[in-house]
């Protein structure tokens, strides 16, 4: 007498109710597997490969007037539909900017107590020319043409020859 008929059970019939399930499960966890795999390979992947430099619009605009800035200190200002940075150094030189962070597209913004270009966002770091200095930001920030005419301060891109 076999081991199933002796304890009433019916071994032999349950085989293919007991492979599907077991294909069901092994699809669940397949699934959940390659599932946890990328939601930790997004990140790393969208770190290593920064943003497209995005097309900023206006060519020329009316960035601040002279007696808005104060020396050593920076403006935030709009560029198309982009923000841009204009800096006045404490040698009373204009510097301007896109204020739009190379790494993950933040707002950068002038830190007059280290005369620096900061990114609050992964605490990335360009001195006044824009050049990266610190942090994980990929590429220098996008620098402007500045000239000032009167009390008005106007910024443009610059011109490729």
């Amino acid at each position: 007498m076999s081991i199933a008929s002796e304890a009433g059970g019916t071994a032999p019939q349950s085989a293919p109710a007991n492979a599907s399930r077991r294909r069901f499960v092994n699809i669940i966890l397949g699934t959940g597997l390659l599932a946890s795999a990328a939601s930790f390979l997004y990140p790393i992947l969208r770190y290593l490969v920064p943003p497209k430099l995005p097309d900023l619009g206006a060519d020329a605009v009316l960035a601040a007037h002279v007696s808005e800035l104060k020396p050593n200190s920076g403006k935030i200002f709009r560029f198309g539909s982009r923000p841009g940075l204009l800096i006045e150094t404490a040698a009373g030189e204009y510097h301007a900017l896109s204020a739009t962070c190379t790494h993950l597209g933040c707002t950068v913004q002038y830190r007059a107590d280290l005369r620096e270009i900061w990114c609050p966002c992964h605490n990335g770091m360009y001195d006044l020319d824009g050049r990266n200095i610190s942090g994980p930001p990929p590429r220098p920030l996008e620098a402007f043409q500045v000239q000032v005419r009167g009390d008005d301060i106007f910024v443009r891109r610059k011109q490729v020859a």
